[in-house]
């Protein structure tokens, strides 16, 4: 099972541009109650954003459809994510600021037309589960603790799903070609993105 998975992700959902340095999760794992801090907080802002778009587009019956189970999923995984430090003796902490998704959020078109927004602000969640699965990957394949390992294979799967809602239901309101058109344009600026970031040993993304 565990094949077709990583499979899959090398097909779709790591289409990502720039992988990230794989000698990150070395630095995450001696840091480890900084980044589930960081992660939890990940967590709930992608539950915030899944509302703010029902919210936004509550007449799109689709996207109600699909992603009020992702606010539930999302919750669920903030709760989970706060067990975890539980356990290692730590408390949740302080939000920081992500500055990965403030400069992703930039990407959004502003003004104009409001499909094209909605494609964009799709996308950008698309992205963002992207990455994210891809540093769970990381984290899975390479941090020593076996429960964190089973953890972050679990959510890695669950990331790939979003990541899959995100961009079918940008398909389902815009043509594929115009879809996939603006997904290679915000890939190619993701990677310069991360290019302009320095690694942090704090934070998820």
């Amino acid at each position: 099972m565990i094949g077709v998975i990583e499979t899959d992700f090398t097909k779709s959902t790591l289409g990502l541009e720039l992988p990230t340095d794989p000698r990150w999760a070395n630095v995450a794992e001696k840091n480890i109650a900084d980044i589930l801090v960081d992660h939890a907080y990940c967590e709930q802002k992608a539950a915030s954003s899944c509302i703010s778009l029902i919210v936004q587009y509550p007449e799109r019956a689709r996207l109600v459809e699909m992603l009020t189970p992702v606010v539930a999923e999302e919750w669920s995984h903030f709760e989970r994510v706060v067990e975890q430090l539980t356990k290692r003796g730590h408390g949740l902490g302080r939000p920081r600021t992500d500055e990965y998704v403030v400069q992703l959020m930039k990407l959004i078109r502003k003004g104009g037309d409001r499909e094209l927004q909605l494609m964009d602000k799709l996308l950008v969640n698309a992205l963002i589960e992207a990455r994210s699965c891809e540093r769970f990957k990381i984290l899975w394949k390479n941090i020593g603790d076996e429960e964190l390992q089973k953890f972050y294979y679990e959510l890695m799967v669950s990331e790939a799903g979003h990541y899959h809602n995100f961009l079918d239901l940008a398909k389902e309101y815009q043509p594929e070609e115009v879809v996939m058109d603006r997904w290679k344009e915000l890939l190619r600026a993701e990677a310069e993105i991360m290019k302009s970031m320095k690694p942090r040993q704090d934070r998820m993304h």
